[in-house]
C-alpha cells in the first residue's frame, strides 16, 4: 500500500533548528511533545485522549539518569530532543537499550548533530518503507551510525504495520 504525500508529510519531526529555543516548563513540555508525536506514535493511548508522555515518565527518566535533570525546573532544546527520541525508541526498545543508543549517539557527535541526523533517518525511513522504495544511499555511515538508521528503521516498520493494519479494519 502506497501512501500520499499528504499523509506522509504527517509522519514528520521538528529538525534541531524548529525545536523551541526557549526552556520550557514541565507541562509545556508535556504539550510540546504531544503535539509533535501525536501523529507518530500510533498507540491506543491516542485514542483515549491520553497523553504520549506524562509528568511521572519525565521524572523517571532522569532518576534512571536517562535524561539529564531539569535546570531550575525548566527543559532545555537538548532535553527536547532526546525526549522526542526516547518516546519514539520506547515503542521498540527498552529504557536500558534506549540509553546505551543515546550514548552510542552522543559519543559520535554533538546533541544537535545526532539529533538532525535521527531526524534524517527517520525521514528517509518514512519516505522508502511507506511508498515502498528502496532507502536512498547513505554512504560512509561509520558502523555506529548505521546501527542508529537500523533502530530508527525498527520504529518505522513497527508504525507502517500499526498504520496499515488501522487502514485494514
Amino acid at each position: 500500500m502506497k501512501y500520499s504525500d499528504f499523509e506522509i508529510e504527517k509522519l514528520f519531526l521538528p529538525k534541531w533548528e524548529e525545536i523551541p529555543n526557549i526552556d520550557l516548563y514541565m507541562d509545556q513540555i508535556i504539550t510540546y511533545l504531544d503535539d509533535v508525536l501525536s501523529n507518530i506514535i500510533k498507540t491506543e493511548k491516542n485514542e483515549k485522549e491520553e497523553k504520549i508522555i506524562t509528568k511521572t515518565m519525565i521524572n523517571n527518566y532522569v532518576k534512571q539518569e536517562l535524561l539529564p535533570a531539569p535546570i531550575k525546573k525548566k527543559y532545555t532544546k537538548i532535553h527536547i530532543a532526546e525526549l522526542i527520541v526516547i518516546c519514539i525508541l520506547k515503542e521498540v526498545y527498552s529504557i536500558s537499550e534506549i540509553k546505551n543508543l543515546i550514548e552510542l549517539a552522543l559519543s559520535t557527535s554533538e546533541p544537535d548533530v545526532c539529533y538532525n541526523r535521527f531526524c534524517h533517518f527517520f525521514s528517509n525511513c518514512i519516505t522508502s518503507t511507506f511508498n515502498a522504495t528502496p532507502y536512498p544511499n547513505d554512504e560512509n555511515l561509520t558502523s555506529e551510525q548505521t546501527i542508529l538508521k537500523n533502530v530508527v528503521q525498527s520504529f518505522v516498520n513497527k508504525l507502517y504495520v500499526q498504520i496499515t493494519y488501522l487502514h485494514m479494519l
